[in-house]
C-alpha cells in the first residue's frame, strides 16, 4: 500500500507519499480500506517530533478515518466485509489501508457522506468523553467552548446544543465568530477584544469548560466556572505549567480533568471501546437526526498531506480538513 511517511521531524514538507508494507488484522482487529482521513492538530505535533504514537501503534499519522471493511481478523463479530465504517485510531489513518481494533469502529451514520465521516469520529469521541461522560453536561447547563470554530469546537457546540445545553464559545476573527453563531453558540466571545471570564460570570458561570489552551487559561477558566463546575483540559496550546489556586477550587467545589484519547487502552472502564460504545448508543442517533454534523473546511488528496498541514497551521480553518484517497 501507499501511506504518508515523515522523512524527519520538521515542517510540512517532510511528509512524503511512500510505499509501505500492507497491514494485517490481528485477532480482534478489522482491516479497513481507507476512503478518507481526518487531519488533527495532534498530527502536526507528531510530524514535528513532539507527539510519538503509543507503544505498538502505527508510526503513520492519522487518528481517524472512514472507509470500507476489507477483512476481518480472528474472532471479530458484528461486522462484515463491505460495511462502511469510520474508525478511531491510535495512528495509521494517512494510508490506503489500516488495521483497527473492531471495538473502535463505528458505522457511518445515516445521512452522512462516507468521506465526511472521516472528520467526525475523533472529535465526537473527544468531546463526548470529556464534556458528557466526565463533565456531566446535560440539558439546561452552560458549556463554554474555547476555539469554537475549529474541529473540536464545531463538534462541541453542536453536541451541547443537541443535548439542550446553552453554549458559549470563544473565537478570534470576525468570520470565525459568525461561524460559531450559525452553529448555535450564544454568546460568542472575541478573545481579542473581550474578557470571557466576565461574560460567562454574567451568565451565572459555566457548568463545563472545554479548554484547548492549558496553562494560559487555567486560572481564568476556574474563575469562569459556576459552583460544582468542571474544567476539561484537552490541549496545551497555551503551555503546560501554571499555578493552581486550590482555595478557589475548594470554595466552589470545582473539578478538573486532563484526559487524552489516543493513549487510552482499548478495553477497561476508561478505554476507547467504552467511549465508542457510548458514542454509538447516545450520540450517533443525534448525528443521524441531523442535529450534529461533520463540518468540513476542505478535502485534499491524501498524497498532498503537506498542503493540508500547512493550511491548518496557517489558521482560519473552520471545522475539519480531510485527506481523500486518490
Amino acid at each position: 500500500m501507499h501511506a504518508i511517511a515523515i522523512r524527519e521531524p520538521g515542517n510540512p514538507e517532510v511528509l512524503e507519499w511512500t510505499e509501505q508494507p500492507d497491514p494485517r488484522p490481528a485477532p480482534g482487529e478489522v482491516l479497513v480500506e481507507v476512503a478518507a482521513a481526518g487531519v488533527n492538530r495532534a498530527d502536526l505535533s507528531q510530524r514535528q517530533g513532539n507527539y510519538p504514537p503509543p507503544k505498538g501503534a502505527s508510526e503513520v499519522l492519522g487518528l481517524e478515518c472512514s472507509g470500507t471493511v476489507a477483512e476481518l481478523g480472528e474472532g471479530v463479530t458484528g461486522w462484515q466485509v463491505g460495511d462502511q465504517v469510520c474508525a478511531l485510531l491510535s495512528g495509521g489513518g494517512y494510508a490506503e489501508r489500516v488495521a483497527v481494533p473492531a471495538a473502535q469502529l463505528l458505522p457511518v451514520p445515516d445521512g452522512v457522506d462516507l468521506l465526511d465521516a472521516a472528520g467526525l469520529v475523533e472529535v465526537a469521541c473527544t468531546v463526548w468523553s470529556n464534556v458528557v461522560m466526565e463533565g456531566g453536561l446535560a440539558e439546561g447547563k452552560l458549556l463554554l467552548v474555547h476555539g469554537g470554530s475549529g474541529g473540536i469546537g464545531t463538534s462541541a457546540i453542536q453536541i451541547g446544543r443537541a443535548l439542550g445545553a446553552r453554549v458559549a464559545a470563544t473565537a478570534g476573527a470576525p468570520e470565525s465568530i459568525e461561524f460559531c453563531r450559525r452553529l448555535g453558540a450564544d454568546p460568542v466571545i472575541s478573545y481579542r477584544d473581550e474578557d470571557f471570564v466576565e461574560v460567562v460570570k454574567g451568565l451565572g458561570g459555566a457548568d463545563v469548560v472545554l479548554d484547548n489552551m492549558g496553562a494560559a487559561y487555567l486560572d481564568r477558566n476556574l474563575s469562569a466556572l459556576a459552583p460544582d463546575g468542571h474544567l476539561a483540559v484537552i490541549g496545551m496550546q497555551g503551555g503546560r505549567k501554571a499555578e493552581l489556586d486550590l482555595g478557589k477550587m475548594l470554595v466552589k467545589r470545582l473539578h478538573i480533568s486532563v484526559l487524552g484519547l489516543r493513549g487510552r487502552p482499548v478495553d477497561g472502564p476508561t478505554g476507547k471501546a467504552a467511549i465508542v460504545a457510548d458514542v454509538r448508543e447516545k450520540l450517533w442517533p443525534l448525528v443521524a437526526a441531523g442535529k450534529v454534523l461533520p463540518i468540513v473546511h476542505d478535502r485534499i488528496p491524501l498524497p498532498e498531506a503537506a498542503r493540508a498541514h500547512a493550511l491548518l497551521e496557517a489558521g482560519g480553518v473552520h471545522g475539519k480538513i480531510l485527506l481523500v484517497r486518490p
